[in-house]
């Protein structure tokens, strides 16, 4: 992404600010936001996410760190785009490694396995390349992603995707830490099953080649919009296979090679 100007207008974009803040208050998923923003404007749906990002902090969210999205061919045909994306991890996204997300707390649920890294230095100058990244990352871990929709029967283009926070709900991540030393993430081989049953997978080279080049693509990404990736944070980079649909009462589990396996539980619905 480079820094051209959104096309859409500032009413537009406060419109689908509101739009998609609505149906994450209410829980209620709305009408896509493309009408407003466009299909592809890349500009317009950062500055969207960007706006949603401002009023989660507003309200005391911390960001945490980042998830890379649409890495996987498979996940990019099962929603029609053909470029990665990036969103934020807010601190209540996390779930602990065996833990329950409360029913409704994601908007329709589908669920990723993937490898997530958490750094132990800046990327804030420099070559930002592949070399670089890997001194960065201090170490790597199996992950869960619940990828969550603010937008009806996930009805999405890139522009939607972007704008909603690049569809994210909330994350796992397994207990076994390795380094780039232990365990080399392009060599991952993925496993998902929900409920016993294999429903996914996958391998690290079906993340843009490399995971660690899906970090390096984010790493320059971020420093071009003014917002580098910082140590501590948790990137999350991106699916290993499809995203699979979930619903209240499943138990997902991933076994990444290397990183051992992740799990987490689908609470019920609430009632009111």
């Amino acid at each position: 992404m480079n820094r051209a100007l959104a096309t859409a207008s500032t009413s537009d974009t406060a419109r689908a600010v509101a739009r998609l803040a609505g149906a994450s208050a209410s829980g209620v998923p709305c009408a896509p936001v493309r009408d407003l923003i466009g299909r592809d404007d890349l500009a317009a749906a950062y500055a969207v996410q960007a706006a949603l990002t401002e009023r989660r902090l507003s309200a005391g969210a911390r960001v945490v760190g980042r998830k890379i999205g649409l890495t996987s061919v498979a996940v990019q045909r099962q929603l029609g785009v053909d470029r990665p994306d990036f969103g934020v991890l807010f601190d209540d996204m996390a779930c602990a490694d065996g833990g329950t997300i409360r029913g409704g707390q994601v908007l329709q649920p589908r669920v990723e396995a993937e490898v997530a890294f958490v750094l132990g230095a800046d990327l804030t100058d420099g070559a930002l390349d592949t070399a670089q990244v890997r001194d960065a990352i201090e170490y790597g871990v199996a992950a869960l992603e619940v990828c969550g929709s603010r937008v009806a029967g996930w009805d999405i283009s890139l522009g939607d995707t972007v704008a909603d926070n690049a569809s994210a709900g909330a994350y796992v991540l397994g207990e076994r830490r390795r380094t780039l030393d232990e365990t080399e993430p392009v060599d991952v081989v993925m496993s998902m099953s929900v409920n016993g049953a294999e429903v996914a997978t996958g391998k690290g080279a079906d993340c843009l080649g490399d995971p660690v080049e899906a970090v390096a693509w984010l790493a320059r990404t971020a420093h071009d919009l003014g917002d580098p990736l910082r140590a501590g944070q948790v990137v999350l980079s991106g699916a290993l296979g499809p995203m699979r649909p979930v619903s209240p009462g499943d138990t997902v589990t991933a076994t990444l090679s290397g990183f051992g396996t992740v799990t987490v539980h689908f609470g019920e619905e609430e009632v009111s």
